[in-house]
């Protein structure tokens, strides 16, 4: 839990902003050790912020109920480079454990404007952030708070204090299915507006052609894009016979896929620039993806640098361009190539190693990205990350015949598509146990697996199809048999449980499952009873269900087919959303019950 967590941001003449940082925190329990560990990032790139007067200590009770304070040596308290642009300053509390009340206090030069955070993912008992700025530079603050918060502005000589506190605020549920929690955090942002100099207002507010043209004039960015990168024979040799500008991009990308390794820096900076990125087969994230810009413009496409922001890293502001302080490329933190052939958009990543470039990268679908280009040329501006045709898709075939002993013997076919595809062959790639133990094991417990197949798993324009050979004892009660159809379809647990929701609902793409079953019951059984074919519709259309199922004989048949036509729900439509899962999960789990035969 964290006690108090207080910040002042000033203003000093001759010295820039300075932003005070005091945070006391309980630590309940051996799961809160990790807040021992601190690392306070800051901005290294030409000594633009430094972090001074670290004070850290914790307290603990000895045997007779004494404080005993520990201090934080100094010594042990050191830098660790991020990258060319940022560092931070690490250190962990000495004799933490639960029960200790760790605190520390620290200043930042050179700070810009920040937005302060009231809510955390720990309870906090008290918050408070404080301005402290000359009436000359006007701060303009925006509270997005959806619990009760106090303000105050004090004018003290020539100077305008804005104080904004909030107590008791409940740690962020992490409700799942979230774009971006931060999104949804109680907080406050600012921005520095204008300066009044003379008694004139000076607007320090800036444009996206602004910051676009910086950009392209930045030796870290733009001016990378002009750099000649010297294609390689064999990239060479390949391209050589290809003339369909389709497959001339899918050849370099995968080429620079297979023949740059990421060194773990991500941003959109060509930091040690991409000649010396390309000779070395290795670099940044920025520098990969702006080679991958380079090789595809040399190969006559029509390819552009991309800003995105990761679903991680939070949605754009597109009406915010920052300031002149703080520009509104802050904002982004990856750099991709954005391709255009005919009348169809590609977005490409050459650091993620498993999405295709047929895919827009999963972590930035319904984002908002910044094309970069020459103001001049009227090429730049905003892109819609999206594609309705690409689908998290999965088709489940199932076979299962059921013994007189009430074993189910069966095999399972799966076959995923697209945004399915992706973290099953990223994880079975990795480790073939976990990706069983994610996809197969966990949601199916009562379910033995004899044996798992993958096919097509370095095929990226065909379904990963994963076979499955399985066996599972029956739930009975005397004569009857009960068995469920819902097996190794993801779908196995109801994860909108909960009565009330603050965030919205968020699921990256839209959503197709077909699962299609036979399943052959003892001679000596039959049917005491079946679902009912049935099909269920969200009011707005957005959400179908459908069974279909037939008898005959000791055999069953039958299909279910679920799609989403949006992927995107908001808190306000919760309620119904929330109503209509449970009906599709009650449907889904609902058990085919078999009872043995009368003797005549």
């Amino acid at each position: 839990m964290v006690l108090f967590d207080y910040g002042e941001l000033a203003y000093i003449f001759g010295a820039g902003m300075e932003l005070q940082r005091h945070v006391r925190i309980k630590i309940l329990s051996d799961k809160g050790l990790d807040e021992a560990n601190i690392k306070l990032p800051y901005h290294s790139y030409k000594n633009d912020e430094e972090i001074t007067d670290i004070s850290a200590q914790t307290y603990n009770l000895d045997g007779s109920g004494n404080v005993v304070v520990t201090k934080v040596d100094k010594k042990l308290i050191y830098d660790k480079k991020i990258n060319k642009r940022y560092s931070e300053k690490v250190f962990t509390f000495p004799e933490a454990k639960a029960g200790s009340v760790i605190e520390y206090k620290y200043k930042l030069k050179g700070a810009g404007l920040i937005d302060w955070y009231f809510q955390e993912s720990v309870p906090v008992k008290h918050s408070r952030f404080v301005i402290d700025f000359p009436q000359e530079i006007e701060v303009r603050v925006t509270p997005f708070c959806s619990r009760p918060y106090e303000r105050t502005n004090d004018q003290r000589a020539t100077r305008v204090v804005q104080t904004f506190a909030m107590k008791n605020i409940p740690a962020f549920r992490d409700e799942g299915y979230i774009i971006n929690e931060d999104d949804y955090r109680d907080r406050v942002e600012t921005i520095v507006s204008a300066f009044i100099i003379d008694g004139r207002r000076e607007n320090r507010v800036v444009t996206w052609p602004m910051v676009t043209r910086f950009l392209m004039e930045d030796e870290d960015f733009g001016q990378q894009i002009k750099k000649e990168i010297p294609r390689t024979a064999d990239l060479d040799a390949e391209l050589r016979t290809l003339t369909d500008p389709y497959l001339r991009m899918k050849t370099i990308h995968h080429y620079v896929q297979n023949n740059m390794e990421w060194n773990g820096s991500p941003g959109m900076w060509a930091l040690d620039g991409v000649k010396a990125a390309w000779k070395d087969k290795k670099g940044t994230q920025g520098e990969i993806n702006l080679i991958l810009v380079n090789l595809l413009k040399d190969a006559g496409l029509n390819a552009k640098p991309l800003l995105a922001s990761t679903h991680d890293n939070g949605m754009v502001n597109t009406i915010n361009a920052g300031t002149y302080d703080y520009p509104g490329f802050n904002q982004f933190n990856k750099v991709l190539a954005y391709v255009e052939i005919g009348n169809k958009a590609y977005v490409l990543d050459a650091t993620d190693k498993e999405t295709p470039c047929h895919l827009i990268p999963p972590d930035l679908l319904m984002t908002e990205a910044l094309v970069i280009e020459k103001l001049e040329t009227f090429e730049w501006g905003w892109k819609s990350l999206w594609d309705g045709e690409r689908l998290n898709k999965n088709l489940i075939l199932l076979n299962g015949t059921i013994n007189a002993d009430g074993k189910m013997e069966g095999n399972a076919s799966i076959n995923s598509y697209d945004y399915s595809r992706l973290p099953r062959v990223a994880l079975a790639r990795k480790d073939k146990k976990a990706y069983i133990e994610r996809f197969l094991s966990i949601s199916n417990p009562g379910i033995t697996i004899d044996s798992v197949s993958l096919e097509n798993l370095d095929s990226d324009s065909l379904p990963l199809i994963q076979k499955i050979n399985f066996n599972q004892t029956l739930s009975s009660s005397g004569d009857y048999r009960f068995f469920s159809a819902n097996i190794f379809t993801g779908l196995e647990k109801n994860p909108f449980v909960a009565d009330t929701r603050i965030c919205d609902v968020f699921f990256g793409a839209n959503q197709h499952y077909s699962i299609i079953g036979n399943f052959t019951i003892p001679a000596d059984y039959q049917f005491e009873e079946m679902p009912k074919n049935v099909r269920i519709i969200m009011p707005d259309t957005s959400i179908s269900i459908s069974r279909l199922s037939q008898a005959s004989g000791n055999r069953i048949s039958f299909r279910i087919t679920l799609d989403f036509k949006k992927p995107f729900f908001s808190a306000s439509e919760y309620p119904e959303f929330q109503a209509f899962y449970k009906k599709m999960f009650d449907m889904l789990n609902e058990q085919y019950v078999i009872r043995k035969k009368e003797n005549p």
